[in-house]
């Protein structure tokens, strides 16, 4: 039995993560099924547009401001290796646009809307308002779930977008007030080396990862148990899940996108 008992360990996790992967399959079937479906709550929808798109672009945009700065202070140390130091502007183009915004953005978003979102619903939960729903015949994926989803599939691109921007700028500042750039040719290196799909795949991954964050906050919150405790849980499980497969499909568009 001891012999086996790892083999078994291995198992029951296995089993638990596929019924877990299954469960947020069917949670998000269910969502898509509502989505076209009336009746629709404009007030929920917009107070989602709000709290998931405005009151994230300060996180959002400090975060590529400082992003954009450091990457270009390591490719000018990684290129003086190889007297590349001119490969700045486009490198810090391309890897902020395809790869550093959108997964930056979208973990931000995890950190700061999933972890709102499981935390709201299961306090709604556990506080019995979401059989009140019922008791009032209006279904909960509808009123919470939809709203929610629908504004991260729309606003996260946003972001993912001024994102993209200010963590360009950010290397700008540093290239031309540090490093010696020449203003103009930074700004002419910049535009002429990105293109139009590097720009479409950011906004694509952007509204991938806005509907992942928001999909998982509500799937934890929906799925809490009982009490402070498990509010807690269903809090950092969310988060915990919705970073780990943000980051599973940054690989798997990457791979779609620029595969060669």
């Amino acid at each position: 039995m001891s012999v086996l008992s790892p083999v078994a360990a291995i198992g029951r996790s296995t089993m638990g993560a596929l019924a877990a992967i299954g469960r947020i399959a069917i949670f998000a079937g269910r969502t898509a099924s509502h989505v076209f479906r009336p009746p629709f709550y404009p007030r929920e929808f917009a107070t989602a547009l709000a709290g998931i798109g405005y009151f994230s672009l300060p996180v959002v945009g400090m975060t590529a401001l400082f992003t954009g700065g450091a990457l270009a202070l390591q490719i000018f140390a990684g290129g003086a290796r190889f007297n590349a130091e001119a490969v700045v502007p486009q490198i810090v183009a391309i890897g902020m646009v395809r790869e550093l915004g959108p997964v930056l953005v979208g973990l931000m978003i995890a950190a700061r809307v999933t972890s709102s979102i499981a935390a709201e619903i299961a306090t709604m939960k556990v506080t019995e308002q979401i059989d009140a729903l019922v008791t009032l015949s209006t279904h909960p994926i509808k009123y919470l779930v939809v709203p929610r989803v629908l504004a991260a599939l729309i606003t996260v691109p946003i972001l993912v977008g001024i994102g993209d921007v200010i963590g360009v700028f950010g290397g700008y500042l540093v290239g031309t007030l540090r490093l010696g750039f020449n203003p103009a040719a930074y700004i002419q290196n910049t535009v002429d080396f990105l293109e139009f799909w590097d720009i479409a795949s950011s906004l694509i991954k952007g509204a991938a990862f806005g509907g992942i964050a928001a999909l998982m906050g509500c799937f934890y919150g929906m799925a809490s148990e009982r009490g402070a405790q498990g509010v807690g849980r269903a809090t950092k499980a969310s988060v915990v899940a919705a970073a780990v497969l943000i980051l599973a499909a940054n690989f798997l568009l990457t791979q779609a996108f620029f595969s060669v």
